[in-house]
């Protein structure tokens, strides 16, 4: 089984530097998409989304809430750059899901364009996160 490298980095951390990742799922801007060994070069848009990443040393998928950047495929490495990460298994299930309620509730009270946007913008953020969480735990 051929492996390759990921490494995610946001402006505070390198949230996560792996050489033994098996298979990984990007949220780009254009749709999921699934990466292995030897895959072509490539660069990419991220959405406010889920990364899934699959390693030689478990059989569960990592979860990663992503908050938008690019990512960069290039010789068995994939180069993450995102405004903003958390590892699925970093976040309180509880506080995802309240956040999320909330975000829902405040989009449907929003009146004018610009508090719109930003409740929709928040909304993808809290549901990306809740999501990355969920899925960390089954």
């Amino acid at each position: 089984m051929s492996l390759f490298e990921v490494c995610i980095m946001s402006p505070d951390e390198i949230l996560l530097d792996s050489k033994e990742v098996k298979e990984l799922v990007l949220p780009t801007t254009t749709g999921r998409m699934g990466v292995l060994s030897n895959h072509s070069p490539l660069v990419t848009g991220l959405e406010i989304g889920v990364m899934l990443i699959s390693t030689a040393k478990s059989s569960n998928w990592t979860t990663v809430a992503l908050l938008g950047g690019f990512a960069l495929i290039k010789n068995n490495k994939v180069t993450v750059v995102v405004s903003g990460a958390q590892l699925g298994s970093n976040i309180n299930i509880d506080e995802a899901e309240k956040n999320f309620s909330e975000a829902k509730a405040k989009l449907e009270k929003a009146t004018d364009r610009k508090e719109k946007i930003e409740s929709t913008l928040n909304l993808k953020r809290t549901r990306a996160t809740y999501e990355a969480c969920q899925q960390q735990i089954t």
